[in-house]
């Protein structure tokens, strides 16, 4: 697979490898019975349709204030059309999508994939020309999702209750009684394998067999990563996964938490999409597009949520704080190329799953 001169890998090519894989998974019955509306071929038309349109409703799986300065950018460069905001859990947005595209009242503009709800959004995203609205082929995944944001799976550690030369330094490191009886603790998903997967050096066999000694350390387990940062910043333990973007927010919160130089991890993209069936389609799109400008990258930046270079490229970490913090810790990243990719992942999650005891529901 080609790669731009930063390295980058072009998210329209993931579809290449995987184009058998959505016809294999699409889902009967929903997420195809709403229809693509038709959109202005040229981005002057796109304006003026949106504009008629006057609403955009945004589904996210992120608190409001997080992307406040992107929709503040938005609504002044486009006045009359009023974003809406929800922040959904991402199972719980594919579940409205596919109850919503099946009776063809979808009530979902902008929708967001990432991790395990990238597969099965894949049925629900609209067919879209995004070439014609602005946005970079390097930025287009799996032909209708854009890439605006990542945020990369780190390992972090209370400042408090760990030492400067005591910090793991390897994934190996984690093992031990050093970290046993609880002072550990993990998202009880297993996404945070995924660079086990992704490195062609280490893959899934590997992440099992660590994960089942991780197990007999009896770590504390969180439900999602997005619950994992919690027992890291009060000291109940002393390191855990985590996400880039929720350690440099805690850090800007003055709480004792800093993100540890384990290798390697994930860039964990997350996408954006136009579903099937959208009440507000121009709309839709023109955020879409307006989120991977470089206008709204900045302001998403500043929060910890902009794009970063799919592979490890710290060439140039100058305004995106999250690259800059995981080029600090010396972090080794690799991407989610492909929708085999996700899918493949998914297995391994689930394989996981059983050998951390975690596999509850």
């Amino acid at each position: 697979m080609r790669e731009d001169r930063r390295g980058r890998t072009p998210r329209r090519l993931a579809l290449t490898a995987a184009g058998v894989l959505v016809g294999t998974l699409g889902l009967t019955g929903c997420g195809t019975s709403a229809e693509s509306a038709a959109l202005p071929t040229s981005m002057t038309a796109l304006v003026k349709q949106a504009k008629k349109e006057g609403e955009v409703d945004w589904v996210v799986p992120k608190p409001q204030e997080q992307m406040q300065p992107a929709i503040d950018l938005f609504e002044k460069k486009y006045p009359g059309i009023k974003v809406k905001y929800t922040n959904t859990k991402p199972g719980d947005e594919v579940s409205q999508l596919k109850v919503e595209q099946a009776a063809k009242k979808v009530s979902i503009d902008v929708g967001n994939a990432g991790g395990l709800s990238v597969t099965p959004s894949a049925t629900l995203a609209a067919d879209t020309d995004w070439s014609k609205y602005g946005i970079d082929d390097e930025n287009i995944f799996a032909e209708n999702f854009v890439y605006v944001w990542a945020t990369p799976k780190v390992w972090a550690y209370n400042t408090d209750k760990v030492k400067p030369a005591d910090v793991p330094k390897t994934w190996d490191d984690l093992l031990g009684s050093a970290w046993s009886d609880g002072r550990i603790s993990a998202e009880s998903r297993a996404s945070f394998l995924a660079a086990w997967h992704l490195d062609p050096s280490m893959g899934d066999k590997k992440a099992l067999a660590w994960a089942e000694k991780f197990a007999a350390q009896e770590p504390h387990y969180s439900p999602d990563l997005s619950q994992a940062e919690a027992p890291i910043e009060s000291g109940q333990v002393s390191i855990g996964t985590s996400l880039a973007n929720q350690v440099l927010a805690a850090k800007d919160k003055g709480a004792p938490v800093d993100i540890a130089p384990i290798s390697p991890t994930s860039a964990n993209e997350s996408y954006v999409f136009v579903p099937k069936g959208a009440p507000h389609p121009a709309a839709g799109a023109l955020l879409t597009s307006f989120l991977s400008s470089e206008e709204a990258q900045s302001a998403l930046a500043k929060t910890y949520n902009s794009r970063i270079p799919v592979t490890t490229d710290c060439a140039d970490p100058d305004g995106i704080p999250v690259l800059q913090a995981v080029c600090k810790a010396n972090l080794k990243w690799f991407p989610t190329s492909t929708l085999r990719d996700y899918n493949s992942l998914s297995s391994l999650f689930t394989k996981a799953e059983k050998v951390l005891g975690t596999n509850v529901s």
